[in-house]
Parts: C-alpha cells; structure tokens; sequence
C-alpha cells in the first residue's frame, strides 16, 4: 500500500446533494467542497461522484484501497457499514463497482465485500508497515468473531505489510468511527509521526503519546514526532464535535490542512504540518462545516495512484 505523499493519479469527492444528511447546511458544505475542488484539480485529476446513487460523502472510508503489486495498480473494495452498523450504508457500498464499470478508475478489481476496512482506519509508511488502533478494527459490528490475529494476517496480505502496529489509545470526544486513526495520527516521510496531542478532556491521548514515543521505525529507531495542537471546543448545541489537525489531506505539491476559524490554532497547525512536508504548499480549507457532520478534509477524499 503506497504511502499518501507517493504520486497520485486522482482524488475522489463524493459530493453533499439534496440526498444527502447535508441538507440542513447544504450552501455551506458545497462551498467547502468547491474549495477543495479548486485546490485539487491545481494539480491532479478528479474524480467527482454525484449522480451514482449514494448514502453519504465519505469516500475515505467507502472508496477504493488502492495497493501496487508487480507494477499493477489493485483496486481493493471493502465492505463500508456505517461505520459498525451505526449509519445506512448500502448505496455506498455500490459506488466503487460502478466506477470500476464505467472505467472511471484503473486497475484491477479485487472484491473484499465480506471483510468491513474503512480507509480512515489504516496508515501506510509505504515500505512495509500499516498503522491502525484496537478500538476501531476490533469494534462491534465490523469482523467479529475475527480475532485480532486474524485480522492482521489478512490486512498483511491484502496491502503488502511486514507488520501491523495496533495502538491501543486514542479517541476524540463526539467521534463516530471508533477511533480512525487518520483523526489521531498521521506517518510523514523521514519516519515522522504528527499526532493529536491531549489534555484535560482527552487523557487517552495523552496515553497514545506514550505509546508513540515507544515505537520503533522497521529498522529500530525512535519516530520523529510532532505533536499537533486540539482546536478549542467546537459544539453543536451542548454536543462536543471531533474537531482535529490531524485529517489533513497530502496531494502532489500540497498539503489541504482543515481548519476552524480559531487563526492562532490553525496557523501552529500548519507550521507542524509544514515542518513534516517541506517541499510541498501548505494549504488552509475552512471545514468547520464539514465538523458538524462528525468528519473533517480528509474523511472526504480518497487519493488514487
């Protein structure tokens, strides 16, 4: 499985429509995706789902899993079930066919609709290791009875790992996914790691910290670590929403950041992000409305290769 910085042929946006939970704030979360749109398409294709029937907009976790093997792109598709049965989720798992069918995406097809793997839940260094956490693979209402032995011997096989790290802290309040780690920790180039750092109100990310200050890289060194900052509490009515730095999006020359009108905040964030990735623009797209729906820039997208 390549790493997110590795050169990308496209990017999917599943697209907020009158169809969708989006309606409430339907102008403003349009304007969202506009801005990415126009961001992307600066350097790479689109791919844009709109007509093809569908639940929800989260391409990351219903979209391909693309992985490289012998110089051939595979088309992974995974079971998408709403994140443990916890949303409707059978329009979605219908996009990825049809794109294939209509030669959208390229590669070869691998069906895995029998086996639930959100692409929020999993992180590729691209030379042999997948990032993951407990609370979300292991959740109710994914793999079970699956152990977690199991489960690591088919993502082993599945996306050319070497090895499975499993955090087992981590977690943002009003978080929907069971902990997708693209929420909570993110591998950089050089063996960096940005994470979201704790406080007060999140002391099991202060535990992840302790569990990434631990790891060792493949060859047995201490990560580079950089710790992001927590946007201040952002909510929708009394309901603390899962607002973090950490679901940035890595494009070709660029890096979309969300942020959430707190300016000091956000500028920190994307001087760290900027530290990890510093050939590349670091880019600000405001998604305090895509917050409200428990999900943030890179929950959108899904990047092909």
């Amino acid at each position: 499985m390549p790493a997110e910085w590795e050169r990308q042929s496209a990017v999917q946006l599943t697209m907020p429509n009158e169809h969708t939970d989006w309606v409430p704030i339907l102008p403003e979360i349009l304007s969202v995706y506009e801005e990415m749109k126009r961001e992307i398409s600066k350097r790479e294709s689109l791919i844009i789902v709109n007509d093809i029937p569908h639940n929800d907009t989260w391409a990351r976790d219903h979209g391909f899993i693309t992985v490289e093997e012998d110089g051939s792109l595979i088309l992974l598709d995974f079971k998408f079930n709403g994140w443990g049965e916890k949303f409707p989720a059978d329009l979605d798992n219908q996009i990825n066919r049809q794109l294939y069918e209509q030669g959208v995406v390229k590669g070869v097809y691998e069906d895995h609709l029998d086996f639930v793997l959100e692409g929020g839940s999993i992180e590729s260094d691209g030379k042999g290791t997948i990032f993951t956490t407990h609370c979300c693979l292991m959740a109710p209402h994914r793999n079970q009875p699956m152990t977690q032995t199991e489960i690591e011997e088919r993502l082993k096989e599945w996306l050319g790992a070497e090895r499975i790290i499993w955090l087992q802290h981590g977690s943002l309040i009003g978080d929907d996914t069971d902990g997708h780690i693209d929420t909570l920790m993110r591998i950089c180039p050089n063996d960096t790691i940005i994470y979201t750092g704790g406080d007060e109100q999140h002391p099991d990310l202060l535990e992840m910290e302790k569990e990434l200050q631990a790891l060792r890289t493949i060859e047995g060194k201490p990560y580079r670590l950089l710790k992001l900052p927590l946007p201040r509490p952002i909510y929708d009515e009394d309901y603390r929403l899962p607002a973090t730095y950490a679901n940035y999006l890595v494009i070709n020359g660029a890096v979309l950041i969300p942020t959430y009108g707190q300016s000091d905040l956000d500028a920190e964030a994307m001087r760290i992000i900027g530290e990890a990735f510093p050939d590349r623009e670091i880019v600000g797209i405001d998604c305090l409305p895509v917050i409200w729906q428990h999900g943030s820039l890179h929950c959108c997208t899904m990047q092909y290769y």
